[in-house]
């Protein structure tokens, strides 16, 4: 059984990873700190990076055939990344969709707490906003430029599940009981 999970800035795809990992008893992995340790590696902050990668495809080429080796090792786990779903086609595939000004105001109080090394410490709900919008152009224009692909388009995914008003149990709870029983 392998769970994927994209979807926007903000929504608590690596929390909610972190409980199904917890609840199942499987690893988990995150494409989003993998590319961030990539981003430090090079002293940059994942905003930088992910420019980068808009023409130099090795920033994505390196953790898509990461996980897609995952994919194929046919052991059981839950992943949280923009296209885990495309790279693992036999998973239950997830996208968490967040109302904009909550993702903000979750990745500021972040920023602030200093949980995220590869982020820079914001100033505003405002300017995370701001970064949001950026980010997530930058990841349609690289995955359309080097796959063809939308992960924004919602017919890619088995289950879609708005987490604005949703504690991260409640997200759990909820993808668990949609999972198909095999």
């Amino acid at each position: 059984m392998i769970i994927t999970i994209t979807g926007l800035p903000g929504s608590g795809k690596t929390t909610v990873v972190k409980q199904l990992s917890q609840i199942l008893g499987v690893p988990w992995y995150s494409v989003g700190n993998l590319r961030g340790k990539m981003a430090e590696e090079r002293g940059m902050t994942i905003d930088e990076f992910n420019a980068l990668g808009e023409t130099e495809a090795f920033t994505d080429k390196e953790v898509d055939d990461y996980q897609a080796k995952l994919g194929a090792s046919a052991e059981s786990f839950v992943i949280d990344g923009r296209l885990s779903w495309h790279f693992i086609p036999n998973s239950f595939k997830v996208f968490l969709d967040v109302d904009p000004d909550i993702g903000a105001q979750r990745i500021y109080s972040a920023s602030q707490k200093g949980e995220r090394d590869d982020e820079k410490a914001y100033t505003s709900v405002d300017e995370v906003k701001h970064h949001i919008h950026e980010r997530v152009a930058s990841d349609v224009r690289r995955y359309k430029k080097y796959y063809g692909i939308d992960f924004l388009d919602k017919s890619n995914y088995d289950l879609v599940l708005d987490t604005t008003n949703l504690t991260i149990e409640e997200k759990a709870r909820i993808i668990l009981s949609k999972m198909p029983q095999s």
